[in-house]
């Protein structure tokens, strides 16, 4: 046995059986060992960025790693931006990335780079395997370190001669990690004090906001805190952008804090005190001319009950514990489907009235539809029963991979991707590995023909505009033909333009079966 095969057979064991791949020369002993192991189902990528961000779509809804396999230090700069997201979400990966052989790297050859300065700042836990022997019990340590949701990042670099040498194949874990920081060390213990003091607040009578992100974004801990926000008429919010958040008829429905600037800080400039819990206080996502970053008052007083990372479930069950919140019932969502709306041009408003009566039970909703898909998130409140996942780090272009790895944790559930046509050339390439794997994904492709969040920016930060840089807010000159795009990958495409045509082609796709894109000219 050699070190690649070692490798597999420990990431079996760890209960990692799905390997988002685009592999080189460094890494082809650990593709051949994917034929002599068996058990790891392995999706190509055509881009490392479609690589991470399936990684990190698959996470969220199999609650578990998938590895990926990267090609020395350029392959893991593609995926670093997806990776980025996974990490601000709190998602679980385990990257592999190929390495030249040991005495190679000192004649500085072509691919020759500097792979753990690459790898340090998206990653929680990084190591670079010293020998074959070792590798077994690497593979097993990086998937201790990943662990389950909320996860990390962890980040094993491979040498080819690792993966060529004799192993023995016996893996010993050890996760103790070459590099961590403040979010890859064990989560700490809610702190009683804290606790206590939230409790006070909560009982003060004073105006209370209590915005919740993570883990306390599913069901039952969405009741949790639903009872906790009744028992103490406190008002609830979610974060802006949700890695995973179970809504829809018959679960609490929460407001998401908006993403412009104003809308966000009217929302919340009369409470006094901010609550977060699994989540920070809610902040700007950019800094402004004579803004404050915080979106809420300067004379309101912010709390964390719990971090991305710390137990949420349970410091909701100590606080409701102190709150006595046995009687009370959290409300949930009924079944609100609005009324059709009038034929005629898409518009925002009437795309997400489509939207929402149309989506399926038990669906898997990814948004990255940025300006043009805002009323969606609003509009889907009282939709059947279905997850919700956004990009989280701001970097665009994770929007259809992320629905391209949830799609394979989730095989039997259809998923919709909202995705901008400006965010969607980034990972353009995920279209074929849908249509590679036979997803089920419904791709709607909100094809404004310009990165209109650029021009919303332009003028948050007081910059004065003129025709040039008007042009680098432009998809035109040529035009983007995404039905094109879309077919020449193999996955079928219909270009719509009105309310009919475009609840015409949701209904075609939910009567086939693999991928299926939609052109929704706004």
């Amino acid at each position: 046995m050699n070190g690649a095969e070692s490798l597999v057979r420990s990431l079996l064991d760890a209960d990692v059986d799905v390997c988002f791949a685009n592999p080189g020369t460094s890494e082809m002993h650990f593709v051949a060992a994917l034929d002599k192991v068996g058990g790891m189902r392995c999706v190509l990528g055509l881009f490392e960025g479609v690589v991470t961000g399936a990684a990190d779509g698959y996470a969220r809804m199999a609650e578990k790693p998938a590895v990926t396999l990267l090609h020395t230090g350029p392959g893991l700069a593609n995926g670093i931006a997806n990776l980025h997201n996974a990490r601000k979400a709190g998602v679980p990966i385990v990257n592999m990335v190929g390495e030249h052989a040991s005495w190679h790297i000192a004649h500085d050859a072509p691919l020759t780079s500097d792979i753990a300065g690459l790898a340090a700042p998206v990653s929680h836990w990084l190591r670079t395997c010293e020998s074959a022997a070792n590798l077994a019990s690497d593979g097993a340590d990086a998937v201790a370190a990943a662990g389950g949701l909320p996860g990390k990042i962890a980040t094993l670099i491979v040498p080819a001669n690792t993966a060529w040498e004799s192993s023995t194949g016996k893996a010993q874990s050890d996760p103790s990690p070459t590099l961590t920081d403040d979010q890859g060390s064990t989560p700490e213990e809610i702190d009683p004090a804290n606790l206590q003091r939230i409790a006070e607040v909560l009982n003060s009578g004073e105006s209370v906001a209590i915005v919740i992100g993570g883990a306390a974004l599913r069901s039952d801990a969405l009741k949790s805190v639903a009872r906790i926000a009744k028992a103490r008429g406190a008002s609830l919010f979610c974060e802006t952008f949700k890695s995973r958040m179970e809504r829809g008829a018959g679960r609490v429905p929460v407001d998401a804090i908006p993403y412009r600037l104003q809308s966000a800080t009217t929302l919340l400039e009369d409470f006094e005190h901010i609550v977060a819990i699994g989540t920070k206080p809610p902040i700007a996502f950019f800094a402004y001319p004579d803004t404050r970053s915080e979106l809420y008052s300067e004379k309101a007083e912010a709390h964390q009950l719990a971090s991305l990372f710390q137990n949420v479930p349970k410091a909701l069950d100590d606080l409701e514990a102190i709150l006595d919140t046995t009687d009370v019932i959290a409300e949930l969502q009924p079944l609100e489907l609005p009324v059709r709306c009038e034929d005629g041009p898409l518009t925002p408003g009437s795309l997400a009235n489509v939207i929402a009566r149309l989506l399926p039970e038990d669906a898997i909703v990814v948004d990255e539809s940025v300006t043009a898909g805002r009323e969606i998130f609003a509009a889907t409140q009282g939709s059947h029963t279905h997850d919700w996942l956004e990009v989280c780090g701001g970097s665009i272009g994770g929007g259809l991979p992320l629905a391209t790895g949830a799609a394979i944790a989730a095989p039997d559930r259809p998923v919709f991707c909202f995705e901008g046509d400006g965010s969607a050339m980034y990972t353009v390439q995920s279209l074929w590995t849908q249509a590679r794997e036979s997803l089920n994904i419904t791709t709607i492709i909100l094809a404004n023909q310009s990165y209109d969040i650029l021009k919303y920016e332009l003028e948050n930060v007081q910059a004065s505009s003129g025709e040039i840089a008007l042009s680098m807010m432009d998809l035109t000159r040529p035009s983007l033909d995404w039905v094109a795009m879309s077919e020449s990958m193999g996955v079928a495409a219909r270009k719509v333009a009105t309310v009919a045509e475009l609840e015409e082609a949701l209904k075609h796709a939910a009567s086939t079966q693999g991928p299926f894109l939609i052109e929704a000219r706004l």
